[in-house]
């Protein structure tokens, strides 16, 4: 496999972590109401588990206010069971139209924990990009060994390894700081 290979590899690789990274921060409750809160919801719709999104319409007409307009009106029940049954904590409530969710502020203990929750997260993303630089170096290794390239150019491909660790894991750590900011300052 030749080096360019390799390293276009591992810098999808830590995108992705990353990525993977900013998915799970947007589902964390942050005192704000936000449609990503909702995304791992299933209703229960005719028996199959179906994302909440493609049972209604979901606005927040305020910051601290979610309303869902389900397609059918048979689903009111089955979405606010949905949401009580999730670990979101939230408290639904139906009108007989449209469910509203109020989202309540945050302690400031809780905003530690969620704040603690998100490094954690944080700390794995950047556990999963020094893994993908661990494989990029003995991909490398391998490469020399096979197809007969130079140390040096190995060298200098390990040394563009480690700026892409420590470029994503500076990424990971601006992202997981501007949730803490967000979380904290709401």
């Amino acid at each position: 496999m030749p080096i360019a290979a390799i390293l276009n590899d591992a810098q999808h690789r830590m995108a992705k972590a990353v990525e993977h990274l900013q998915h799970q921060l947007a589902r964390v409750r942050t005192g704000r109401a936000s449609v990503a809160m909702l995304d791992g919801v299933r209703v229960n719709y005719y028996g199959t588990p179906t994302p909440l999104q493609q049972v209604g319409s979901i606005s927040i007409p305020e910051p601290r206010l979610i309303v869902i307009q389900p397609w059918e009106r048979a689903m009111l029940g089955e979405i606010e069971k949905a949401i009580k049954a999730s670990d979101l904590g939230l408290n639904p409530t139906n009108d007989g139209a449209v469910i509203r969710i109020p989202i309540p502020p945050l302690t400031e203990e809780r905003r530690k924990e969620i704040v603690k929750s998100c490094w954690k997260m944080a700390e794995e993303a950047k556990v999963a990009i020094r893994q993908v630089r661990r494989d990029a170096i003995e991909h490398l290794k391998k490469a020399e060994k096979d197809e007969g390239f130079s140390e040096d150019e190995r060298r200098r491909a390990e040394e563009e390894v480690q700026r892409l660790t420590d470029r994503f894991i500076k990424e990971v750590d601006q992202v997981a700081a501007k949730k803490e900011d967000e979380i904290m300052n709401q």
